[in-house]
């Protein structure tokens, strides 16, 4: 007989209100499911569990910190991958689920992702599933009150760590950018939004949903500060030249009668 495994199990907690955790969630995370969470470091907190305990939820004795550094070096995070899918499936196989928290969601840039595939490499026959959450950039639309597209208009999320170049053909392609991982680009994308004419459309969010939250709307403030990693950039382009769109219904194809 072959054993039972567990489900690796997703959980998406939203960008910091535990408001904001869905019901979906909120269920797993109060049932037998063994928890997981990824750490930048041995001994780091969790920005995720924080989110869990201010919730009210109770954090298992046995919730197991798996840990994913911050670094762009492929050896490493190869390393860290591994070990960590090694510890999950470890607990996978005693039949229990396995719950991974993830702040925001976990299908966006998520640590989730990697983990669920090296995982699956060592153990495909392991189910995952998702539960889906409220994105950082959702959030931050929703707290400045303010659309990021309507109507037509198009948009973009990306790392702002792509570069200024990227960005700045972007800005013709999109009407709304969300820009994250802005921490090291922060001074550069300013210039190129004051450039562009534009910098006024521009609002600044960090740690949306935290008692830490911060929101500039005068984003030339900011020059020179160095900002925290759970912040990103809202930009419209109001100036965006755009191509007329066909508008309507489409015709229906008539169908030749068969001979």
């Amino acid at each position: 007989m072959k054993p039972v495994l567990g489900r690796l199990i997703g959980v998406s907690m939203g960008p910091g209100d535990p408001d904001l955790i869905t019901r979906r969630a909120w269920t797993a995370l109060s049932g037998p499911a063994r928890w997981t969470y990824p750490v930048k470091k041995e001994g780091e907190p969790s920005f995720v569990l924080d989110i869990a305990q201010r919730g009210g939820l109770a954090v298992p004795a046995d919730a197991l910190p798996l840990v994913f550094p911050m670094t762009t070096q492929a050896e490493l995070l190869a390393r860290a991958w591994l070990h960590a899918a090694t510890l999950t499936v470890e607990r996978l196989a005693d039949g229990q689920d396995v719950l991974f928290l993830v702040e925001g969601d976990a299908s966006t840039y998520s640590t989730f992702g990697h983990l669920a595939r090296a995982v699956r490499q060592l153990q495909p026959a392991i189910v995952v599933e998702v539960i889906p959450g409220v994105s950082s950039y959702c959030a931050s639309a929703a707290r400045i009150a303010q659309p990021m597209v309507e109507a037509d208009e198009v948009l973009a999320v990306l790392p702002a760590s792509y570069g200024v170049e990227v960005v700045d053909r972007m800005l013709d392609q999109f009407d709304s950018l969300v820009l994250l991982k802005i921490k090291p680009m922060l001074d550069e994308l300013l210039d190129l939004l004051e450039r562009r004419g534009i910098v006024q459309h521009a609002v600044y969010v960090e740690k949306v949903g935290t008692p830490e939250e911060r929101v500039v709307r005068n984003v030339l403030s900011l020059r020179d500060e160095t900002v925290p990693y759970l912040s990103l950039l809202l930009v419209r382009n109001p100036l965006r030249s755009k191509q007329p769109i066909p508008r309507g219904c489409r015709p229906r194809r008539v169908r030749e009668a068969a001979s």
